[in-house]
């Protein structure tokens, strides 16, 4: 096929959609059983390519992920497909439902090869991540939100770069601490007031301009020395110039608190699982059972208080990591009952 024939028959492909508008589902023209939801910028034509970004969310709503990456979409010239297919469970139907997605989207319209993305949120980030890990030559860059490896590996390297997000309450954010504090490509971490759920718009706004800023440094896009200086002076990081003094000792400060933080959950979680181990030792299982009530009396307590404060965000990232599935830990029917009882509010999709 000519090149004009190729343009002009991706033209046909992206007549039929509107441009500007989230569009629910496509049907993916080899296996209409595989759907997806779709943005294409108010400003999309064919004689150009545009970076993509493949989203997931782990309920298979790809709706979700388009009303956060929408605005930022729209702002910096992306198309965004989300899966409507893709969901926590069975690894096989979620890669499947990715290389389709995929192969569909670049067939329909020009997509930049170079600045492939790939986002999701929860069991969707594991998604994002493990297409990645899978085809590393391919994907330039991930934007993980509330989870991260599929494997649980921690890693120092990544052949793409990686932008994550997580709530100050949310019960990954133990994990997405420490990957971050493990990997030293390129990556950011962004961690908001609230809980597991997908990043704002507003967050999807910062995440889609540190593409951006790394893709003009890895020679995926034409540097911008304005844009450049404007994205560093919000950064203040690498490989931006050194930022101030004084910022540096406030950062090193903080992360300072942020660790202890860290340990604190750490030997909270770590002495509530071995107590519910205790529960299945008839000799120990009474003392056991007493402790544990105590623990989630203060721990409900504490998740409730009207202040933010690192006791009340521990409490409320520990109450909701423990609640889920306590069966599976304690075979204690009086203690799915208790656990049950002072189970937090679910906030959004895991």
């Amino acid at each position: 096929m000519t090149r004009l024939l190729w343009v002009l028959s991706l033209a046909a492909a992206a007549q039929s959609f509107p441009l500007g508008k989230i569009i629910d589902d496509v049907a993916i023209t080899k296996d209409s059983a595989q759907r997806y939801g779709l943005y294409l910028p108010s400003n999309y034509s064919h004689d150009r390519q545009w970076p993509l970004i493949l989203a997931f969310d782990p309920g298979g709503r790809g709706r979700l992920a388009l009303d956060q990456y929408q605005v930022a979409a729209e702002k910096f010239g992306y198309i965004v497909a989300a899966s409507n297919v893709s969901r926590n469970g069975p690894w096989s139907i979620s890669t499947a439902a990715a290389q389709a997605m995929g192969e569909d989207v670049t067939a329909r319209f020009r997509i930049d090869e170079r600045r492939i993305y790939t986002a999701g949120m929860s069991g969707g980030a594991r998604v994002a991540l493990g297409v990645a890990l899978g085809s590393p030559n391919l994907i330039a860059g991930v934007i993980a939100s509330s989870a991260g490896y599929p494997d649980s590996t921690p890693r120092k390297r990544l052949p793409f770069v990686l932008f994550g997000t997580a709530g100050s309450d949310d019960f990954n954010w133990l994990e997405m601490r420490a990957l971050d504090r493990e990997l030293t490509t390129p990556h950011r971490l962004a961690v908001f007031d609230g809980g597991h759920v997908w990043l704002s718009s507003e967050l999807a706004v910062e995440a889609l301009e540190w593409l951006d800023f790394q893709a003009m440094f890895s020679g995926r896009l034409q540097r911008d020395e304005a844009r450049i200086k404007s994205i560093c002076a919000k950064l203040h990081d690498a490989p931006c110039d050194p930022p101030p003094a004084a910022y540096a000792k406030a950062i090193k400060a903080a992360q300072k608190e942020i660790r202890a933080e860290e340990l604190k959950e750490r030997l909270l979680l770590d002495e509530i699982i071995a107590l519910e181990q205790q529960l299945n030792s008839p000799g120990q299982r009474s003392e056991a059972y007493a402790k544990l009530a105590d623990q989630w009396t203060r721990l409900t307590k504490a998740a409730a208080a009207a202040d933010d404060s690192p006791n009340r965000r521990i409490a409320r990232r520990v109450s909701r990591a423990l609640s889920m599935s306590p069966g599976e830990r304690a075979k204690d029917a009086e203690y799915v009952k208790l656990v049950t009882t002072h189970r937090p509010e679910r906030e959004g999709p895991r």
